[in-house]
């Protein structure tokens, strides 16, 4: 299994290749939705900084807010990727992601822009939410939490040894891709619509 500390360069980036095993460690940064839609409109220099050369996390995570005003994530499971198609490529670009957690993989603009970018998509474990908050070890900030509340909010977050997989990456490689088509072939059999 590969550690990778963030943020990271794009060589690094691109040393990664689709089925590595990897653990980072580091600081992500959430994003969802209205995140997405939010840093498209126009460009957020007081988030920025956060994202060059990191990750966004498509995640609505559980938080806990502690007397003394800090934050502690409870629970932290990977949401659906693929909603974010229509803008991830053009975040990715304008902000210097690295890459993209979530789950269920992305389209083929989103796979482009990896590759123009030098960025991957990481696969995190659905079904874990506990254990893997149990890797955020601090909140450092959050932006747009009373605009858009707990899940949708970008929480700047350090984390370590969070384990993923590289299922698309910077060199056009996609195991979304491989598995819908070894799927298509298989039905394609069963229903006899193949030689």
């Amino acid at each position: 299994m590969a550690r990778l500390s963030l943020p990271c360069d794009e060589q690094t980036i691109r040393s990664l290749k689709v089925g590595d095993f990897v653990e980072l460690s580091g600081r992500l940064i959430t994003g969802r939705d209205a995140a997405h839609h939010w840093l498209i409109e126009q460009y957020r220099s007081e988030v920025a900084p956060y994202m060059a050369g990191s990750v966004i996390y498509h995640v609505g995570p559980v938080v806990k807010r502690h007397e003394d005003g800090s934050y502690s994530f409870v629970a932290a499971g990977p949401t659906t990727s693929i909603r974010e198609e229509p803008y991830q490529a053009d975040v990715i670009g304008r902000y210097g992601l690295r890459g993209v957690i979530g789950k269920g993989g992305m389209g083929p603009k989103t796979l482009a822009g990896l590759k123009e970018h030098g960025a991957v998509y990481f696969h995190a474990i659905g079904g874990a939410a506990q254990v893997l908050a149990e890797s955020v070890k601090k909140v450092e900030t959050v932006f747009q939490l009373a605009e858009f509340g707990v899940p949708e909010a970008l929480w700047v977050i350090q984390v370590e040894d969070f384990p993923v997989v590289v299922t698309m990456d910077s060199h056009g490689g996609s195991l979304h891709t491989q598995v819908d088509g070894a799927s298509k072939a298989k039905l394609d059999q069963l229903l006899g619509l193949s030689a």
